[in-house]
């Protein structure tokens, strides 16, 4: 079966490809939505650039859904549809997702990929999100916290490296995965790599937002929050790679 991944670039769709592989799925493809007004990816504000060089570092073809500054939910679907069913077009049956627990969102993600008669399969689901954790760092992987909730989390958490320390330093209540969106990394150097992604931390920044909603107030699928605000770590790319010739 051809399958290709939903990849953020965070710690969530590393471990997912990583333990796929174990499973006996061969991802042939990254999938990434961006935000094309800034060429970063959507909600982490990772540079596409990085983006791309995780991509030449895995060895996949990445494909992106491009999206503008806040694409309503019937824009956002109508591109996701557009882009799968291209993906679908050249052979692609299965999506792998990292999701682990948010039964919501896995059942909308099945809902909408059964449109295009695209099986989703999820390597992580309902795996204990501490043991997950200690899987991530036991293999080896390297990551930093590039967004940070400041609902759950304060500023001095953005732009974190991802370890024991960080583990142990969150907060009652969150999530050590940020299964909740407390926090998004940027993964640079793991078992999945080639080599690792170099990168320098640059400014942290600051940006409110609506809050978004996965579907109408009539599916059961509703923002807790009006609005609510970020803390961005940008990354600039210090060395770029190139793809095997």
């Amino acid at each position: 079966m051809k399958t290709y991944i939903n990849w953020s670039g965070g710690k969530d769709s590393s471990l997912c490809l990583y333990k796929a592989k174990g499973q006996g799925f061969y991802p042939e493809a990254l999938l990434t939505s961006v935000n094309k007004i800034h060429n970063r990816i959507s909600m982490h504000g990772v540079r596409t650039e990085l983006l791309q060089q995780q991509a030449v570092s895995i060895g996949l073809p990445l494909h992106t859904i491009e999206l503008p500054e806040q694409p309503g939910m019937q824009e956002y679907e109508t591109l996701m549809q557009q882009k799968v069913a291209e993906l679908k077009d050249i052979g692609f049956t299965h999506a792998l997702f990292g999701d682990i627990y948010l039964e919501d969102l896995k059942r909308y993600r099945e809902e909408q990929l059964h449109q295009q008669n695209i099986e989703c399969l999820f390597p992580l689901w309902k795996t204990d999100t501490r043991q997950l954790m200690q899987e991530f760092l036991a293999a080896g992987f390297k990551a930093i916290v590039v967004c940070i909730n400041e609902k759950f989390l304060n500023k001095d958490f953005c732009g974190r490296l991802i370890d024991e320390s960080f583990v142990q330093d969150l907060p009652a209540g969150v999530d050590v995965c940020g299964e909740n969106g407390e926090y998004h990394s940027f993964v640079y150097d793991g078992p999945v790599f080639r080599q690792p992604i170099a990168f320098e931390k640059g400014s942290i920044v600051y940006r409110r937002y609506d809050a978004p909603k996965l579907r109408n107030d009539a599916d059961g699928l509703t923002s807790t929050d009006a609005a609510y605000g970020f803390y961005f770590c940008d990354l600039i790319a210090s060395h770029k790679l190139q793809p095997d010739m």
